[in-house]
């Protein structure tokens, strides 16, 4: 039984790292109706100027934060230079430029802090949790930052003004545009935020698989599973997605297919979501009449 609950509580631990980056995919998604394939390579660059920044003699939890702050930055710069010239391309220029991302950064990442596999240290210190025993206190400290970051995004997305527009944005741009809401301007601050929330994810994952240019890869198929498992246009569904798939991805891994063919499981999940329910569990269903 203990070890079950390991397993699980484990598993959760896990899966809040995918629901960070899953919720990075959707605050893109939402806001523009594409997928950044190159998301997780923007959040492993801001992973490495945290470690910069620790090697320089800056604090483990400043280094963090200077993380974050350039996540949001990087997401900022990404779109305003790039991806806002081409709102209104085709979906394969948009997919090709992602792609062109997603090589352009995991080569710079490469070649500025080399492919050598770097430890990072936890935020939240080494050993087990003093609370919950069957739990490292990084699990836990990763548990507690998905909670946090939830709310946070409920908080700002319900009680301010540039969260509400940026859900009438995001459901419908047109209309938002016509009602006086700096559409431009909150499509960059979406990028802004998912770059962050990005960022958040790989300094959680850092600690527990190392540091090096290639490290999100995995992370990112997990997250879109999860991202698919909640729904591509809800941000709380994400978050459960995220959960769930680190649940099962443990569970499988320790009772049913082994660490190896963990992966698989993942794009198992992502298929069987696409034939059986393509929006998601908290997902809409979009219906066009013609």
């Amino acid at each position: 039984m203990q070890e079950l609950l390991h397993v699980l509580a484990s598993g959760a631990a896990i899966g809040c790292v995918y629901a960070c980056l899953a919720v990075a995919l959707v605050l893109v998604y939402k806001t523009t109706g594409h997928v950044n394939f190159a998301q997780g390579e923007m959040a492993t660059f801001s992973a490495y100027v945290s470690l910069a920044l620790i090697l320089v003699g800056t604090p483990v939890w400043l280094a963090a934060l200077g993380g974050i702050v350039f996540g949001f930055v990087s997401g900022v710069g990404v779109e305003r230079l790039i991806m806002r010239r081409l709102h209104a391309a085709p979906h394969l220029t948009y997919l090709v430029a992602c792609v062109a991302l997603f090589i352009g950064v995991n080569s710079l990442s490469g070649w500025l802090f080399w492919h050598d596999i770097q430890a990072f240290p936890s935020v939240f210190g080494e050993g087990r949790s003093a609370l919950i025993p069957f739990l490292s206190a990084h699990e836990l400290g990763s548990i507690l930052t998905v909670v946090t970051l939830a709310a946070t995004l409920f908080a700002f997305l319900r009680f301010t003004s540039a969260g509400l527009a940026m859900r009438a944005t995001a459901d419908n741009p047109t209309s938002a545009k016509l009602s006086g809401i700096a559409v431009d301007a909150l499509l960059t601050l979406g990028w802004g935020i998912a770059g962050a929330v990005g960022a958040i994810a790989a300094l959680l994952i850092a600690p527990i698989v190392f540091l090096e240019p290639n490290m999100m890869a995995g992370v990112l198929i997990y997250a879109f599973a999860a991202a698919l498992v909640g729904g591509l246009d809800s941000i709380w569904g994400a978050i459960i997605g995220g959960i769930l798939v680190g649940v099962i991805e443990h569970l499988a891994g320790a009772y049913l297919v082994g660490n190896d063919m963990k992966l698989s499981l993942a794009l198992v999940i992502i298929v069987s979501v696409l034939l059986l329910r393509p929006q998601g569990v908290l997902g809409r269903k979009l219906v066009i009449r013609v």
